[in-house]
């Protein structure tokens, strides 16, 4: 194995360092658009819905193959579960965006040390 070239690395060190400092200072990303915010809030409660509502179909439909009636219990009841979920995704969702919009905006006390 041959010895590194030290000036190479310390080239290659160098450059290294300019990207992470260009990428840190790059970091920041805009807040959410309020059209953002509502196709997230309409995609996490619709997404949940869905799911629920196919897998309850889905549990009917197996049951119903093999002779026991069960339609719409599972239907009913995993909408109502998708729902729940859905609404607690977007309840998430929202203290995820208020979060970032909150560590992105100054603060008060910035403008006042100037």
């Amino acid at each position: 194995m041959a010895a590194q070239d030290p000036g190479k690395l310390r080239e290659l060190g160098k450059r290294l360092d300019e990207a992470q400092a260009k990428h840190a200072t790059g970091a920041t990303r805009p807040p959410p658009t309020q059209m953002g915010i509502a196709f997230r809030f309409a995609t996490e409660l619709v997404a949940a819905l869905l799911v629920g509502g196919a897998l309850g179909w889905g549990i009917d439909w197996t049951f119903g193959h093999f002779g026991v009636h069960t339609k719409p219990v599972f239907l009913i009841v995993l909408v109502v579960l998708g729902a729940a979920a859905g609404i607690r995704g977007v309840l998430r969702a929202a203290n995820e965006i208020n979060a970032d919009i909150a560590g992105s905006a100054p603060s008060a006390k910035d403008g006042e040390e100037r």
